[in-house]
Order: C-alpha cells, then sequence, then structure tokens
C-alpha cells in the first residue's frame, strides 16, 4: 500500500483504532492529524482528578511517545483539517498541505454545546473539553470565591464536586425540572441532587437564563446569580462538519454502518463523532463514552484488515462524584419500568430498566456488582 491510513483526531478512539490496526498486523504507514498540540490523552479526568491537581499531565497520556515511535505512526499535531477531497482521496490540512489517503478515519469527536445566550462569550464564562480548557480555567479557579454551572450533567456535577472540596460556592442552573434528566431516572437525578445540596451546592432546577454577566448570571425574571466565573455545561455536539462539506451523510453525528463504515469506501468514522446503527436497542444512536470509542475503534480496525464483524455494543458509562461512583450500562430511553434494588438510603443501590420484561439498561450507585451483572443480563437479553 503507497498511500497511507490517515486519521483524523487525536484521541480515544483514534488511538483505540491504530492500536487495534497494528495489533492486526498492518505494517503500511499510518499518520494521525490532532488540531491540539497533544499526543493523545484520556479525558474523562479533565473534569475529576486533573482540574483538582491530583493527578498530573503524564498520566493522561494514553500511551508515551516512544510507544507511537516503535509502532512507526506520524503525528501531526497542532493541524486543523479543512477539506477532504473523496474524488482525489486527498485531505487537505487548514495551512494547504495536502496527505493523500487510501484509507481515511474520521475520529473527530465532539466539542462544548454552547447555547444562544447573551455574553456567553465573556471572558469568565468557560467550558470544559479540552487539556487548554482546564489550564485556562485553573489559575481563575484558584481566586473564585463562587462559580455558577450552566448545565447539571455528568461534568457541571463532576467540577461542583472538585470545587465544593475545595471550598467554593457552588450554584447549579439547570433549566429542566431536575438534574441529569436526559440520562437516568427521576430516584438517580433526586439521589445526585439530595447528595450535591447535603455537601452545600445551590442545585436550581427549572432555571432559565437570561444573560451572563461579569459578576454572574441573569435568569429569567431579573433574578441575578453572584459568581465569579461560570461554566457552561450543557452537553456536546458532534464535529462533522468536515465529513458533511465531502457530502457525507450526517444526523447528529457521521453515519456510519455496524462496521464503522460511511458511504464511502475509503472511509471510516469511529468515536463520539459517529451516529451507529442498534440492532440491539433498535435505532441508531450516538454515544459519547470511552466504551464506544474503544470499542467501535476496535471493530473498524477489524473490518479495515478484512476481519470485521457486526459491532452493537452494550455501552457503558461512569463518574465519581465525592465519594459516589456511578456506573450505568445499557440505554434505558423507552424504558416502560424502573426498579430499585438495594438501599437508596445507604448510597448502596440500583435501578433496573426494563422494557416489554427485558433488562435494557442498569445504574449503580456504589455497587459494582449490580453493574457487571447487568451488563452480563443485557447483553444476553437484547441480543
Amino acid at each position: 500500500m503507497d498511500q497511507p491510513i490517515v486519521v483524523v483526531g487525536a484521541g480515544q478512539a483514534a488511538t483505540e483504532f491504530v492500536v487495534a490496526l497494528r495489533a492486526q498486523g498492518f505494517t503500511g504507514p499510518v499518520q494521525v492529524v490532532g488540531d491540539e498540540p497533544y499526543l493523545p490523552y484520556q479525558r474523562p479526568p479533565l473534569s475529576k482528578d486533573f482540574l483538582a491537581g491530583k493527578s498530573p499531565y503524564e498520566k493522561l497520556m494514553l500511551r508515551p511517545d516512544a510507544f507511537w515511535r516503535e509502532q512507526k505512526v506520524e503525528f501531526l499535531l497542532g493541524s486543523e483539517a479543512a477539506k477532504i477531497d473523496r474524488a482525489k482521496r486527498v485531505l487537505t490540512l487548514a495551512d494547504g498541505r495536502e496527505l493523500p489517503y487510501e484509507t481515511l478515519v474520521l475520529a473527530t469527536g465532539t466539542r462544548a454545546r454552547v447555547p444562544p445566550i447573551a455574553g456567553i462569550g465573556l471572558p469568565n464564562v468557560f467550558t470544559l473539553r479540552k487539556i487548554d480548557d482546564v489550564k485556562r480555567l485553573r489559575p481563575v479557579l484558584d481566586s473564585a470565591k463562587s462559580i455558577a454551572i450552566v448545565g447539571g450533567g455528568y461534568i457541571g456535577l463532576e467540577v461542583a464536586a472538585v470545587a465544593r472540596n475545595e471550598g467554593r460556592e457552588v450554584t447549579i442552573l439547570e433549566a429542566e425540572e431536575r438534574i441529569m434528566k436526559r440520562v437516568t431516572c427521576t430516584e438517580i437525578s433526586n439521589f445526585y441532587q439530595d447528595m450535591h445540596r447535603k455537601h452545600g451546592v445551590d442545585v436550581r432546577t427549572g432555571s432559565r437564563i437570561e444573560a451572563v454577566e461579569t459578576g454572574g448570571v441573569r435568569l429569567s425574571g431579573g433574578e441575578r446569580v453572584a459568581a465569579d466565573l461560570v461554566l457552561v455545561s450543557t452537553g456536546a455536539r458532534p464535529n462533522e462538519e468536515l465529513a458533511a462539506n465531502a457530502g457525507l451523510r450526517c444526523e447528529d453525528g457521521i453515519v456510519v454502518d455496524e462496521f464503522a463504515r460511511t458511504a464511502d469506501e475509503h472511509i471510516y468514522a469511529v468515536g463520539d463523532c459517529t451516529r451507529l446503527p442498534s440492532r440491539r436497542y433498535g435505532r441508531a444512536i450516538r454515544l459519547e463514552c470511552v466504551q464506544n470509542a474503544f470499542d467501535q475503534a476496535k471493530a473498524a480496525a477489524a473490518a479495515l484488515v478484512g476481519k470485521g464483524k457486526p459491532y452493537d455494543p452494550v455501552p457503558w458509562f461512569w463518574s465519581d462524584q465525592y465519594h459516589v461512583k456511578f456506573q450505568s450500562c445499557g440505554l434505558s430511553a423507552g424504558h416502560d419500568d424502573a426498579t430499585v434494588v438495594g438501599d437508596m438510603g445507604a448510597g448502596h443501590f440500583s435501578v433496573e430498566y426494563r422494557k416489554g420484561g427485558r433488562l435494557i439498561a442498569v445504574d449503580a450507585i456504589n455497587d459494582a456488582r449490580a453493574y457487571m451483572m447487568g451488563r452480563k443480563t443485557i447483553a444476553a437479553e437484547t441480543a
């Protein structure tokens, strides 16, 4: 093969794809294009231990530099992909360089979803998706006495826990009637709301923001929430523009098949940026989790070398906040029954979600056994 395999994106999915590709025996040239100046690193610790200063930069790295040299992988870091010429099979970078490819793999990930709120561009407003976001946030957080977090999802809650452990005043502003509504049931939401409130967090649900100001946030109706900094944590959107501009089908994610292939036989896509078919759940899904980045990338590498098997995962997620470990497997959307198992008061329980009698998801609070058993049962019952 004269032309290399080119990977756009240098995150978890890109890493696992290249590692799996080499493990499958592929010895041809591989180039990885990353828009950040860093080798591939873990993102989940950014809102937890890395933000808290408990985990150094080196521990974030997925593989050391020596590993990539040994595997003969060429990195083009600090480089932005600008255009795909599918006819010529050439990727053009923003600086004008052209990279011919035999196969192009899009692992472009996601970026913060920023709502159209007045004042959202002020210097006291932050998002948290990358190392540089933490580097920008941390010095301001060090001097801050109060922080307002817009959004009550995983990242916002994890940052709230870090900030409270440091003794800062924290207000969570969630537009829905409960936090984590998109991903879990009322019982889990209430557990986390109560936990954060017991730790001194001011959790406000049903909060509509009119504007962000230098001194905090103004809610609809005129009430002001004072804050030295504002963290916007309102979800993520897939980086699909490169694919869409090349004429590839995108529907809140780059559309791929069960082998991570796009409609172009020379282009694959993996990780958070993809929308994939799930026979297990009967619909197309987009997953923002380490599990999918890892497993879909391996499935793509196997397919590329002719050893592919249909990819239809039981996804899993986790979140660490204070002393509580949340582990989730499966997808609960569409369930018709949610049963609490264990002792909610003791903070050791799980919720089992069923649809038509079949187990489709489990949320576990400090209950690793329920989580592991759930994964096995879901895999069997939704096969």
